[in-house]
Parts: C-alpha cells; structure tokens; sequence
C-alpha cells in the first residue's frame, strides 16, 4: 500500500491540476461573456495577426500570376478621339504622331422592352371549343384583366435576386426599377415566382427521382422560419445537382421524403441520428465535425482529461493523410488495406475502455454508434470524407434566411425549395439560370428539363 506521504504528494499534485484547470475556465467564461456583449458590426471571429503580410502584389518572383483582362474579339463602335490643338500644360501647339487604342467594355442602356401579342382566337368547328394562339415567347395564355405580363427575361432575372442571391422582394422591385425602369408590384412578382415554380414541378420530381438513384448523396439540414414557426430546410447534394426541401420537421419521415426510404448508396453525413435510420445506404460520418468536436474538448478538458478526444484527432487525421497518400498512388492497396486494419484495431481498443469523465463516455458513445461509419472513405477510394458537398449547398440558402428570415406560408415554402433547387444545381453545372428558366417560363404546358447532365 501507499504511504502517507506518497498519498499526500499524489493529492497536493492532483489539486494542483485542478487549480489550474479552473483558472483556464474561468478565463474561457470570461472571455465567452464578453464575446457574447461586443457589438456583431466588424463580423470578426478572433483578433487580428499580430504581424499580417504586405498588401498588394509581391516583387519579383513572388509576383503571382499574371493576368489582365482580354483585348475584346468584336467592337461593336469605334469612338475617335482627336489630339488637343494646345498643350493642356504649357498651351503650345501639338502635332499629331501615331493613333493608340484603349478598349472598354460596357453595359449598353437599359430599357423595357414592351411587346404586345396580337392574339388570333377561333372555335373548333367539330366540339365548339374555344382556341387561340400562342407565340414561343409568351409566358401564359391569360387575357383580359390578366393581360399585362413580366416577360420571361425580367421574371429569370427576378428569380435569380429574390432566390438565388437573397434579395427580399422589395429589394428586387427596387433593382428592377433602377437598372432598367421597370415597375412591378412585390406582390406581382411574388405571383409570378409562384407560376414558374408550379411550371418547375415535373423537373423537381425528377431531380429528387435522379437523386435517389445516385452512388453518393450528401446531406444536410439547418433551420427555417415558416409563418414564424420552426421547420426544417433539408438539402441533398451530389456532384451533379442540389435538391432542398422545406419541411415541418427533422425525422426520417421528413428526410425520405426527398431521398426515399430505401435508399441503398453512400450516404455522407453527419452524426445526427436520423441519417442512421437509412438502413439499406453505406454511411461515411463527417470527420470534419468529429475533429472539431475533438479539438474543442481538448482544450476544455485539458492535458490529462482530454487525452481521449486528442487521441482520437491523431487517429482521424491519420486516416485522412494516408486518403491523401492513397490518392497520390504513393502506397499500395495492400499497404492500404494493412495501415487502415491498424487504424481500425487502434480505434476499437479506445472505444472499449471506461471514461470517468461524462465529456468522455459521451464522444465514447457516439463514436461507438458511428464506428462502422469512421473510415469508410478508405474502403472506396474517391468518397469523401466530410459532408463539405451539402455545406456549400446550403450556404446560398442560409444567406437568404439572414436577410429575410424564411417564407411566410407553407407554399411559399415550397416555392423556395422548387426554385432553389434548380438555381443551385444550374450553379454546380455552369448552366446560365435565366435561359433554364426562360424554358420553363415559355412552355405552354409543365416539361421535364434534363438537369441531371452537366453542361459547361
């Protein structure tokens, strides 16, 4: 047994330890309570470099690349500019030398261009039935007090500020109104934003059809204001295309409902628990989340409690070096398959030890749930490891809920997922949005578009 005195050193060490690990907290609770009182304006996240780089470009080699924009392929109008007859300077004469170019590229003047449709109406001789015509470009077949119309350029570019860049309806009233003299209504556009997605139905369906037959799909989820209620907007990305859905909820009712039930890929997800219900898919869990939650306990815990999270950085960092290794054909698949059996023994033999800590028993916990799901990327070599794929999908969207908050009826909603959608996957594609758009506006009846084909 211990004797007195080695208890003695062992307790005078442990409270030690715990005095210093009270004065880190309590210094991390202060800062936290200040943080929480500064004013939000500089959008700042830490305190700037103590010794940032130069700004501007860098002298000799360190130059960068080089670039400057193109000479112009067409001129559409030459403008002379004759020499001065005096010298702006000493008002002596001037004697013309040689002719230079300078070349500008503008936006010509906007103006709204008002059509009318001289519209030829008829009856069918054999049920009597009324039928008129209608030209490629009209966007309806309405008439009377329906008559005046958006076209289906001014309506594409209305999308794309309302939904694809964030701008509030009356925002993009007001660019409208500035950029090309064009007036209309907040609740004229709001209208017509509806129309074309009711149009974008059949391509939805067909996205979410594409969707759940692809060999990996990314997902995830934030929250969204509806009526001034909690719902859910859900996205679902792969590399071809972005499907979002705004619904009531965040269980698995609500998840296959875009992504069916039996969907049988790679799924590449977080640690929420409803993506496990997803029994017939391969799951991969972000590393991402897991390394900072790591990171975050071990600066929390400390040296000697944090030890397990820390270790189980190393391990997923390890993972992710030897991704990079395989990648780059610098080890074999053999090699691969022998280091990543080590990695997998290491992180058994972590989960299966007891935590005093409760920080500890829960990561032990959630990683045992998630081992299966740790190091999938390295049996399919190509899959990701992190669900960045659905990250970048949903930034354009939380953006929108920033400036206006969300939708204020479920079929507002629904609009916003219809139309978000395609200007998401038109993003991915490099397709232009107001032409894919124009299509769906000039159909006399809903179409199918094929956005499951990248076009650059």
């Amino acid at each position: 047994m211990a004797s007195d005195a080695e208890k003695i050193t062992r307790l005078e060490r442990e409270i030690e330890e715990l005095k210093a690990e009270n004065e880190r907290l309590r210094r991390a609770l202060e800062e936290a309570l200040r943080s929480a009182k500064r004013q939000a304006a500089p959008f700042s996240r830490r305190q700037p470099k103590a010794h940032p780089q130069k700004p501007g470009r860098k002298a000799g080699k360190k130059y960068g690349r080089r670039c400057r924009r193109p000479l112009p392929q067409q001129i559409d109008e030459i403008v002379e500019v004759a020499v001065p007859k005096q010298c702006p300077r000493c008002g002596g004469g001037v004697w013309e030398g040689e002719t230079v170019s300078q070349y500008q590229t503008e936006i010509p003047e906007a103006r709204v261009e008002r059509i009318e449709f001289r519209i030829h109406v008829g009856h069918c001789r054999r049920c009597g039935r009324r039928v008129q015509g209608r030209h490629p470009r009209q966007t309806s077949q309405a008439v009377g007090s329906a008559a005046s119309q958006l076209g289906p350029r001014a309506l594409g570019l209305a999308i794309y500020l309302n939904k694809g860049l964030g701008l509030s309806y009356a925002k993009t009233t007001a660019v409208l109104e500035e950029a090309f003299g064009l007036r209309v209504s907040r609740g004229g556009l709001c209208q017509g934003l509806a129309r074309i997605a009711r149009k974008a139905i059949p391509t939805y369906e067909a996205m979410m059809q594409h969707l759940r037959g692809s060999p990996s799909v990314t997902p995830d989820e934030t929250g969204w204001k509806v009526g001034g209620r909690l719902w859910w907007m859900w996205a679902f990305s792969t590399p071809q295309i972005t499907v979002y859905g705004i619904q009531d909820g965040r269980g698995f009712e609500q998840a296959a409902w875009v992504l069916g039930a039996d969907y049988s890929g790679f799924l590449v997800r977080d640690g929420w628990s409803v993506y496990r219900q997803f029994v017939h898919a391969y799951h991969q869990t972000c590393l991402a989340h897991l390394l900072r939650r790591c990171r975050e306990m071990g600066m929390v815990l400390g040296s000697r409690a944090g030890r397990f999270p820390l270790r189980v950085q190393s391990l997923l960092q390890q993972s992710l070096r030897l991704r990079d290794r395989c990648a780059q054909q610098q080890i074999s698949p053999r090699g691969l398959a022998a280091v990543r059996g080590r990695l997998e023994v290491e992180m058994d033999r972590l989960l299966q030890a007891n935590y005093r800590r409760p920080e500890n028993r829960r990561l032990a916990n959630h990683l045992r749930r998630e081992q299966d799901a740790l190091f999938s990327f390295l049996h399919c070599p190509g899959l990701d490891a992190t669900n960045w794929r659905a990250e970048q999908a949903i930034r354009p969207m939380v953006v929108t809920r920033k400036v206006w908050g969300g939708n204020r009826t479920p079929a507002g909603a629904r609009t916003q997922g219809i139309l978000g959608s395609i200007l998401q996957t038109c993003r991915q594609q490099g397709r232009r949005v107001t032409q894919v758009l124009q299509q769906l506006l000039c159909s006399p009846q809903s179409k199918i578009l094929d956005l499951a084909a990248p076009t650059r």
